[in-house]
């Protein structure tokens, strides 16, 4: 008898966790489409596939269901790996990096997050500001360490590290995700995002390699 309470224990959570991944599923999809402002819960419901009650016991509005979606794209960013062993050299680390940096930023749907926290940050600032410290602060504190370890060794001269972290990620952008996010072009290709990663290492390591 416990043995089949805990089986059924099981399936029901199974049901349940796969029931929340098909709401935030049609939840993104009508966040893409529509924005925060233009979704309703009715609408999710729909694109979901699921009655608003159903909704309702999962999510209390769409803001609870906003930020879930935030918490899933948190977590996809802290799964991608960079290697950042201060025993690689600092050229290939930085190139390395910067090619799955872009990935992750240009990859499809990859900028309907930024773009929707983009346009409700002013009114909501704490979302705005969680989005930035569980997202883009991480990568930088982990790149900035990489870089102090590097300082330390003698190979790099930088009096700033969260400065100089946060100046080659922009730089690996320039030119590339602005227009994605945007819209304005399409998923830069493989080769231009290998020149503009090789060019802003080169401008990097111009500045800041140990004379």
């Amino acid at each position: 008898m416990v043995v089949a309470g805990r089986e059924h224990l099981q399936i029901l959570q199974e049901e349940d966790s796969s029931k929340r991944r098909q709401i935030l599923a049609g939840a993104r999809k009508v966040f893409m489409d529509l924005g925060f402002d233009g979704a309703s819960m009715g609408e999710i419901a729909r694109a979901a596939g699921v009655s608003k009650g159903t909704l309702y016991v999962y999510f209390a509005d769409k803001s609870a269901l906003f930020e879930a979606i935030l918490e899933e794209e948190a977590l996809f960013h802290g799964q991608v790996e960079f290697n950042f062993d201060p025993a690689r050299d600092a050229e290939t680390t930085l190139k390395d990096f910067g090619q799955a940096y872009l990935h992750l930023l240009c990859r499809p749907g990859g900028g309907s997050a930024i773009r929707t926290v983009m346009a409700i940050a002013e009114r909501m600032p704490d979302v705005g500001r969680r989005y930035y410290l569980r997202v883009l602060d991480k990568t930088i504190n982990r790149l900035s360490d990489y870089l102090k370890a590097h300082v330390a060794s003698g190979d790099l001269a930088i009096d700033d590290c969260d400065l100089a972290a946060s100046q080659f990620m922009e730089l690996c952008k320039a030119s590339l995700f602005l227009p994605f996010v945007f819209q304005a072009a399409p998923p830069p290709s493989e080769e231009r995002m290998t020149d503009v990663i090789d060019s802003a290492t080169r401008m990097f390591l111009a500045a800041y390699k140990a004379k």
